[in-house]
């Protein structure tokens, strides 16, 4: 007897209205997310892409594989690092498995590594898609509705931009605020006005500072008592400047991502590969990247020649802020977010440059908080509707002015 006939069976014993809806609403909400989506166009007439929700998710997926990559690897390699320089490692699960395998905490194995940070990766995504999946699919089931596809990619972005040894618990309350309050108040999929990933990891940094930003945020080794282990590179540069970040790291290490910080940020070269597939495949706006390096070297620059004799973050030329924290995350992954961004050509300019522009005020002027990609998005996330509002409405004037009599 098929799935399908086992279920209608079991229906016959529901009563009558809402309860036999909400059972057809989780079937067909299972059946979304292992197949193909409910309602595809029918008629070839009002076709004008191929791309549907569902391969454009996949396709921001496999954008994502060389960050998760990295993320695997570098979580495990400065652990690794810390270790051989005289560190401790944590009294963790993750520290027990390791040397049940018989795998040494080596920084040159890349296999260690990559089972290392896997141990602190994979419960984090496993969670991550548990909690929120949940939501999804208990929202979907109150509405009647299909289970969209858009939170796949969440679930695959809140994880990478986590401190490798945050508790789980904050992980399932973090995704639960972002899909709940982010997203599903609103309406659901396509609806939300802030990037859901970003916004669950904003209300952690807020509610949470001490396990999610500070001195030791996640690398898995502890020195003593008190487990400091070491700042990020982008905090010591706030508080003693780019000098200090030259003496313990080089601009090619922090492009290739083996610096501290969280887990799938540290690889500029990592989410260039992405760039590049989401480019060609034209899922991802090129004008909001370009516009993000635009706003990020003006900015940047204009702060090099105004100069301060407190903060010498001000000397820390643009370059270095592509390098640093999470900045090339964002601009790839979080800014090009195409139901919170503007959705206009020249909104997306205006949208992009002022994210570039405002991730270098914050993490100069506010050292309290070094990296200012993540705030700078959010907020442009709020003005983007804004943006089009004015650009739409610049167009409207323009054309009444061409074509008046």
């Amino acid at each position: 007897m098929s799935l399908r006939s086992l279920l209608d069976q079991q229906a016959k014993h529901f009563e009558e209205g809402g309860k036999l809806e909400k059972l057809h609403a989780l079937w067909e909400a299972g059946d979304t997310i292992l197949y193909t989506p409910g309602k595809v166009t029918a008629g070839p007439s009002h076709v004008r892409d191929g791309l549907d929700l569902k391969r454009m998710m996949m396709t921001v997926v496999w954008a994502l594989v060389p960050a998760i990559l990295m993320a695997l690897y570098n979580t495990g390699y400065q652990a690794h690092l810390a270790i051989s320089n005289g560190a401790a490692p944590l009294d963790r699960w993750q520290t027990s498995a390791m040397e049940a395998m018989g795998l040494a905490f080596e920084p040159g194995s890349v296999w260690a590594c990559m089972v290392h940070g896997s141990l602190y990766f994979f419960p984090v995504l496993i969670v991550t898609f548990a909690v929120g999946g949940l939501w999804e699919v208990l929202f979907s089931s109150i509405r009647g509705h299909e289970v969209a596809e858009g939170f796949f990619v969440t679930g695959f972005l809140f994880p990478l931009i986590l401190p490798a040894t945050i508790p789980l618990w904050q992980v399932a309350l973090g995704i639960s605020f972002g899909v709940v309050l982010g997203k599903e108040i609103f309406g659901g999929t396509g609806m939300n006005f802030l990037n859901v990933a970003l916004l669950a990891r904003a209300f952690l940094f807020f509610a949470y500072p001490i396990e999610i930003s500070g001195d030791a945020v996640w690398i898995a080794a502890k020195t003593g008592a008190d487990g400091v282990s070491g700042a990020t590179w982008l905090a010591m540069a706030a508080e003693q400047g780019q000098a200090a970040v030259v003496q313990g790291v080089t601009w090619r290490d922090a492009f290739l991502g083996f610096i501290p910080g969280s887990m799938g940020e540290t690889s500029v070269l990592a989410c260039l590969i992405g760039a590049a597939v989401l480019l060609i495949t034209r899922v991802g706006s090129w004008r909001i990247m370009t516009a993000v390096v635009i706003g990020t070297v003006g900015m940047a620059m204009t702060l090099n020649a105004v100069g301060s004799d407190t903060n010498p973050f001000f000397a820390t030329p643009f370059w270095w802020h592509f390098v640093l924290g999470g900045w090339a995350f964002g601009t790839v992954f979080m800014a090009t977010d195409p139901v919170s961004a503007a959705q206009t050509d020249k909104g997306r300019w205006i949208y992009g440059i002022l994210i570039g522009v405002l991730a270098v005020l914050i993490r100069v002027v506010n050292p309290a908080y070094p990296e200012g990609m993540m705030l700078a998005i959010l907020l442009m996330n709020v003005m983007a509707p804004l943006i089009d509002h004015y650009v739409v409405a610049a167009n409207v004037k323009r054309r009444l002015r061409r074509y008046a009599t």
